[in-house]
């Protein structure tokens, strides 16, 4: 890692003060502990980061359990949250004062792992609950009162445990764990075999526990789903379930992400993956085609009704663009039987709206009811002609009620057998209130804009932005949407590549000097790009010998001596619209012409690289607009968007950058470049101190470097010498005479990746 800036020398040291450590072993990590814990922790976290080491070292265990957690905590922190320190704080005083002490290393050293097998909080504290339960239960004592004696089978534990979340979920862990209590308490001995998953009844009791499908096990799979179908990229966050009688009971999405159960069992012969696809599609489908509604004069009765049909509205939506899912749904939805709930006794209404739902997706239903057939067969011939939206779903459902209301649905006794449909969210996102005028409230709510400049865009990604008068980050701060530019004639690249053909030519030429040229050969490959002779003919032989063959009998080449992944972001600001002195070109063309030159000579060179825009109009308004991806080629429709550029709005620099950065880290490069083209300052019309902005740009550069991304800014105003340098350090260019960018750009590409 780089030095800590001379600047941090002093926080540094009154941290070292702070840590109060008389151990050398800390001087020789503390620094480098400090740096990463920067990149994740605010200085309230760092402050709680030293003042629990600082503990740890003060409590009698000597070095490691400091060491340990200085190194450990940042990466766990990163995952769970830094307010995740203080369940974790409490179990460690709990282990502290038991005479369990000797297991606090092993439990310290076990938190990045289980961080990862329990990306929240919530199953965090979950887990420790269970371990402190382990703890107390199986800790023993003389005379009754007093524990003295130490849990034979708590480090165990500790030490299998993300082991054993990697196979089930924290609630089976529970069962698991309970199983071991209940039966070898006092065999210390065999409860230690338990633990250790020695024991044959223990790795009985987890192959019954592991039932069921982890969503941190496949979050990567329903990723790929939500993208490849749906377009959608939201986080999938998870809550735990069957422990304590949780009251999180369906799934729902905010700002946050998308919130699903951490387990879901097989259900009517449908693994669990694909309950997670229905379950996914279903909230996709949600943030398609649904819009919210404004909730204060209904009653729940209507809004339960509405909410139904709705839900139903979406899954005939679903059918209809991909008929593969209509099994999966249909097995999953509860099919009522008519008459099977008494309105005497029960308040029917959800028995009904369940009857109904499954009505509208299933024309082969089988019910009898009038009202049913009726409204069923009117919502799906409306779907059918696309003519049905959110707000014509109200009306219908309003006189649904209206028209099939009994006194008895006021009945305290509600039929709920067969209405449960476990796919589905809790329809929050379906309801707005008056009352919630606060501009907080209304965070997800994008600006409206001109329909004549709308883009086809994803929901938004919302970012923190930094507050250096606070020296904290304002959690959630920015609405980011992202899209498509728009396309436009991609003749006018032509036409400008044509115009400086002896410069591209001059750059190709340079350019081909940069190729790498060394290929590696990869052997013994069961895919790859041609068969291996010597090594086929080898199979061959022991194929004819009666023995074994191998079946890698393929090679594949890669490229040696160069690995860079780009990306180009744009400042597409309104600025950029203004002429040049010496020309009668505008800013935006002559970067069009530099970008097409880049585009087109990097194309050449073979590496990945992407090109992205981004302008903004206040912090709950920022877009970025997708010009060249790294899957696609330099082809038509790149040079299509290109050619369309359109300046306009402000410059909220840092947001972007996160964006960018999202993609580009996920780029398989040794190093990876984020280039930005800018005319001017950070700036935007709801910022009136110029210094907020400049600061979030130097804190994402700063943040971009800890991920390992090299940022470097070419600067087109000529009085860029006064902030530039503040955000960018010494990793920058400022270009005086515009005029001369289309050749400057790829050279300076050239002169960053030689």
């Amino acid at each position: 890692m780089e030095a800590l800036p001379s600047n941090s020398s002093l926080e540094l040291h009154q941290l070292r003060e702070k840590l109060d450590s008389r151990f050398p072993q800390v001087d020789d990590v503390f620094e480098e502990c400090i740096k990463e814990a920067k990149a994740v922790l605010s200085p309230l976290g760092i402050e709680q980061y030293i003042e629990q080491a600082r503990f740890l070292g003060k409590m009698g265990r000597g070095v490691e359990p400091m060491i340990i957690f200085l190194q450990e905590w940042p990466q766990a922190a990163n995952i769970l949250g830094e307010k995740s320190l203080e369940c974790i704080k409490e179990t460690i005083h709990a282990i502290w004062k038991s005479p369990n002490g000797s297991a606090i290393t092993a439990f310290l050293e076990s938190l990045p792992a289980i961080s990862r097998r329990l990306p929240s909080e919530d199953l965090l504290k979950e887990y420790l609950a269970v371990t402190v339960d382990l703890m107390n239960r199986t800790s023993t004592s003389i005379h009754g009162i007093h524990k003295t004696y130490a849990s034979p089978s708590l480090v165990d534990f500790i030490q299998h445990s993300h082991q054993l979340l990697g196979v089930m979920s924290i609630s089976g862990l529970k069962n698991w764990v309970e199983y071991g209590i209940r039966n070898y308490h006092h065999h210390p001995d065999n409860q230690r075999a338990f633990f250790q998953l020695k024991s044959s009844d223990s790795k009985a009791v987890m192959q019954r526990e592991r039932s069921g499908t982890l969503l941190v096990d496949n979050t990567r799979k329903l990723d790929l789903y939500l993208l490849g179908l749906w377009n959608e990229t939201e986080l999938l966050v998870p809550y735990p379930t069957g422990i304590n009688g949780s009251l999180i009971h369906a799934p729902y999405y905010d700002h946050t992400g998308i919130r699903l159960p951490d387990v879901y069992e097989d259900l009517n012969e449908i693994p669990g993956i694909d309950r997670y696809r229905a379950t996914l599609a279903h909230m996709a489908g949600h943030r398609t085609w649904s819009n919210p509604i404004f909730a204060d004069n209904f009653s729940p009765l209507q809004r339960l009704a509405v909410e139904f049909i709705e839900d139903a509205r979406i899954d005939f939506l679903i059918i209809k663009q991909y008929p593969g899912l209509e099994n999966l749904l249909l097995s999953l939805h509860p099919k009522p039987i008519e008459g099977e709930c008494d309105p005497q006794s029960h308040s029917c209404i959800r028995h009904r709206l369940a009857m109904l739902s499954r009505a509208i997706i299933d024309i082969n239903h089988g019910y009898q009811d009038a009202d049913i057939r009726h409204y069923s067969e009117k919502i799906r011939t409306l779907l059918a002609k696309e003519d049905l939206s959110t707000q014509e779903v109200l009306n219908i459902a309003l006189s649904y009620v209206a028209k099939t209301r009994l006194q008895s649905d006021q009945l305290p006794q509600t039929y709920f057998k067969d209405t449960e449909i476990s796919y589905r969210d809790d329809n929050r996102h379906l309801w707005k209130f008056y009352e919630l005028s606060d501009d907080e409230e209304q965070f997800d709510l994008k600006p409206a804009t001109d329909s004549a400049e709308e883009i086809q865009t994803l929901p938004p990604r919302h970012y923190p932005e930094w507050d250096y008068a606070s020296q904290t980050y304002r959690p959630d701060w920015v609405s980011l949407y992202e899209g498509l530019h728009p396309a436009g004639d991609p003749r006018e690249i032509d036409q400008i590549l044509e115009k400086h053909s002896v410069l591209a030519k001059r750059l190709k030429r340079l350019f081909d000097l940069l190729k790498p040229q060394n290929q590696v050969r990869i052997r013994y490959q069961e895919e790859g790009d041609e068969l291996d002779l010597d090594v086929a003919l080898r199979s061959l032989i022991d194929l004819k010998s009666g023995n074994q063959p191998d079946l890698r009998i393929n090679m594949s080449h890669k490229t040696n001596g160069r690995s860079i992944a780009v990306m180009l972001l744009l400042d597409l600001s309104e600025s950029l619209n203004a002429k040049i002195e010496s020309s009668n070109q505008s800013i935006l063309e002559l970067s069009q012409e530099a970008v097409a030159l880049f585009a087109s000579s990097i194309d050449t060179l073979g590496d990945p690289f992407a090109i992205a825009g981004f302008h903004s109009n206040s912090r709950h308004d920022v877009n970025y607009l997708h010009i060249k991806g790294y899957s696609e080629s330099w082809n038509e429709d790149v040079k299509g968007r290109l050619a369309n550029l359109n300046a306009k709005h402000s410059t909220r620099m840092g947001a972007a950058m996160r964006h960018a950065a999202h993609y580009l880290n996920g780029q398989s490069a040794d190093k990876k470049l984020m280039i930005v083209l800018t005319d001017g300052e950070p700036s935007d019309i709801d910022v009136s101190d110029e210094n907020v902005l400049i600061q979030d740009a130097r804190q994402a550069v700063i943040e971009l470097d800890h991920m390992g991304i090299f940022t470097y800014c070419i600067n087109l105003d000529k009085n860029a010498d006064q902030y530039v340098g503040n955000i960018f350090g010494k990793q920058f260019t400022v270009i005086d005479r515009i005029e001369k960018l289309p050749e400057q750009l790829p050279r300076l590409f050239m002169a960053l990746t030689h």
